[in-house]
């Protein structure tokens, strides 16, 4: 079976190379699948170079989800059967052209939703959701976030908007700005503005900021702490800066803010599956609708897989890079 192995920690483009592995065996209550079409979040490109909270045994197999077609089932599977389409994610190496999965993490696939949408569906979108509801912010409230033009950044701003709340979507240049604009997400400003605080507030007006997600950390983190609400929630969702969060301690007292970490990947495994399918079943209905879009940047062979994961083709993606094996 062919498949994207590194036997290594280190840079992606470096460590990972197309080799033969074994092929998988379903154990009870899994699934085995003939994968379509796997993407390639950072969180993989992380993993791959040691730098995130699961580390598999060496050699490893990159991705973490996948669409595909069942091909065999284990033991005491009872809701899933041979033949289906189907995808999931918060999985393990589904860089290649078959690969094994928890029942309870793969879903049925409707014909209606294309193979590229599908195809990343689950991790980044189910992610945004969880986030979303992670905040606990109602309809009307405002959220602010960094990073907005990353994958969960873009993909929360559409599901917050569909469900009536407002969000802040910070970027660093103004081709972000056009990029978000295009997917119809509204209220975006460029951090490299000098008044750009200025403009958050007068977009808000009277009202206050409930929440705010940082994904940079570093001084990042205390300037959206400086824009929050009293009694607000900071949520850690990323460290793209590499550097601890910077938060002032008198901000923190006087607001009586609340800061959290979130872990997608771990929420994800530790939900129940009836929660789970709600947050998928809507998202199945955004996908359909037009409210969530899922930009595609590139489809890549796994041939191709020392290319597809190159910081030339990563750092300037506007959408998904996707492999095919």
């Amino acid at each position: 079976m062919r498949s994207a192995i590194h036997n290594s920690f280190g840079k992606p483009s470096d460590v990972l190379s197309v080799g033969d592995s074994p092929m998988p065996q379903p154990a009870a209550n899994e699934v085995r699948i003939k994968t379509i079409l796997s993407p390639i979040h950072n969180h993989d490109l992380l993993t791959v170079s040691g730098q995130y909270g699961y580390k598999p045994e060496m050699p490893a197999i990159g991705g973490s989800e996948a669409l595909g077609i069942i091909d065999a089932v284990g033991d005491d599977v009872t809701d899933l059967s041979v033949g289906q389409r189907v995808a999931c994610a918060s999985v393990h190496e589904t860089w290649a052209e078959y690969f094994v999965a928890p029942a309870s993490m793969v879903f049925n696939m409707p014909d209606s939703i294309e193979d590229e949408l599908a195809a990343q569906l689950i991790a980044m979108p189910l992610s945004a959701l969880m986030l979303l509801e992670f905040l606990e912010v109602d309809k009307g409230q405002w959220i602010i976030h960094n990073a907005a033009n990353g994958a969960v950044g873009k993909t929360l701003a559409m599901l917050a908007a569909a469900r009536g709340v407002n969000t802040i979507n910070l970027v660093r240049s103004k081709d972000a700005i056009e990029e978000l604009t295009s997917l119809g997400i509204k209220n975006n400003v460029v951090t490299a503005d000098d008044d750009w605080k200025d403009q958050v507030r007068a977009i808000i007006g009277d009202d206050k900021i409930t929440a705010a997600v940082d994904s940079v950390g570093g001084e990042s983190s205390n300037e959206l702490l400086s824009l929050l609400g009293s009694k607000g929630t900071l949520v850690s969702f990323g460290i793209m800066s590499g550097k601890p969060m910077a938060l002032d301690a008198g901000s923190l007292i006087f607001k009586q803010a609340t800061v959290k970490g979130f872990w997608g990947s771990k929420t994800s495994q530790e939900m129940d599956l009836d929660n789970k399918q709600r947050l998928i079943t809507e998202l199945l209905e955004r996908a359909s609708n037009g409210d969530l879009k899922l930009p595609i940047e590139a489809i890549y062979s796994l041939d191709d897989i020392t290319t597809a994961v190159s910081g030339k083709v990563q750092s300037s993606k506007k959408g998904k890079v996707i492999l095919k094996p």
